[in-house]
């Protein structure tokens, strides 16, 4: 990181204390120097003082009196401004620790997501730097007060774990820069939504980068971004520009969780526009409790209809043989007629566990 490895030195003179020695040297008094270059000599004297700063037309006219190149003059005062202000930006540096020390930054630098550290200004550094925000301000304006609603039309501000799913969040937009996709066929997505079943009921072990490549050709991008400490959030969907985002955490490693996340997030891509921004099972301003609902009956309906559920549960013995027969007759996985039969209470919870099948991602 630039901000941290770059040598910056701890004291730079102003360049009217440079100005001073020169008229010293050349036995040139200040209003004498006033006069030569055609400047008040309160202006002059403000500079002499550092007061005031060394503009380009005032470069020209000291090279012109005392021979030292307006350059120099220049580079002098650009070096002194630069170091003003990174002092004046530590002052937002030390104002922003408190605020680094509400992210779980050991876990996000475990994942690789910011560099390793234990000296809270370079994690605050670090995560200005992740965020892309210049200050807390930047970032509380961006997912607190909407400012940029074209970009993020939600606001976390008042969850309590907002820093974190805000880091999560943009972690998945992070992963999503690193794709190219072509552009978005709503058609295409619909016409491969059997497909994608498909792969839900046989859910082999690279089922994560076969779901990859089916969203890809469709133009949407899909990305695995682990939960951090104290969220719960299972997935979120959100546009990028024109592009569709499917970020899922994989909470839980069940796999039946998992596709009725992804079926979720894939209904609201089809249904509810741009505009919209989903984040399951997380309470947030901006959320449509319609749309959701609406998103979680597109997801119950393609893993397992409201007659097929109908027709499973009026079998009067229902064993495994039969769960696995019904899952191969409808396309689905067992473990998905498990979770929904003991969503619906028809069956406790424990019972049909051992259909469940953990969800491993594994690295590009």
């Amino acid at each position: 990181m630039a901000a941290i490895n770059n040598y910056y030195p701890e004291s730079v003179t102003h360049p009217g204390e440079i100005l001073l020695e020169a008229l010293e040297e050349k036995e040139i008094g200040a209003k004498e120097f006033a006069v030569r270059t055609g400047k008040p000599e309160k202006t002059i004297s403000a500079v002499l003082k550092g007061e005031s700063s060394i503009t380009p037309d005032m470069a020209i006219l000291f090279e012109q009196v005392i021979q030292i190149p307006a350059r120099f003059w220049m580079e002098a005062q650009g070096n002194y401004d630069e170091y003003k202000a990174r002092l004046d930006y530590q002052i937002a540096i030390n104002e922003a620790q408190n605020w680094a020390k509400d992210f779980p930054y050991a876990q996000m630098a475990n994942f690789g997501w910011v560099p390793k550290t234990k000296i809270i200004k370079e994690k605050v550094l670090h995560l200005f730097e992740f965020f892309r925000v210049a200050n807390q301000k930047g970032f509380e304006d961006y997912y607190y007060h909407q400012r940029t609603k074209v970009a993020f039309r939600i606001s976390l501000k008042g969850n309590k774990n907002a820093t974190a799913i805000a880091a999560w969040l943009r972690q998945g937009e992070l992963q999503a820069e690193k794709m190219e996709v072509p552009e978005f066929d709503k058609a295409e997505l619909k016409n491969s939504l059997p497909a994608i079943k498909k792969l839900m009921a046989t859910h082999p072990d690279d089922f994560f980068e076969q779901l990859k490549e089916l969203c890809l050709n469709c133009g949407v991008k899909i990305v695995h971004t682990p939960c951090l400490p104290k969220t719960s959030i299972h997935g979120s969907t959100r546009w990028l520009n024109d592009t569709p985002l499917i970020q899922l955490s994989g909470r839980f490693k069940r796999n039946d969780i998992f596709w009725f996340t992804f079926f979720h997030e894939v209904g609201h891509i089809l249904m509810h526009g741009k505009k919209y921004i989903s984040l399951e099972n997380i309470d947030y301003e901006g959320e449509n409790e319609v749309y959701e609902a609406e998103a979680d009956s597109f997801a119950s309906t393609w893993i397992l209809t409201p007659a097929q559920l109908n027709e499973i549960w009026q079998t009067p013995v229902l064993n495994d043989e039969k769960i696995f027969q019904f899952a191969t007759k409808f396309v689905t996985h067992p473990a998905c007629i498990i979770g929904r039969l003991q969503h619906l209470k028809y069956l406790g919870y424990g019972k049909g566990n051992h259909f469940f099948e953990k969800v491993e991602f594994y690295k590009d």
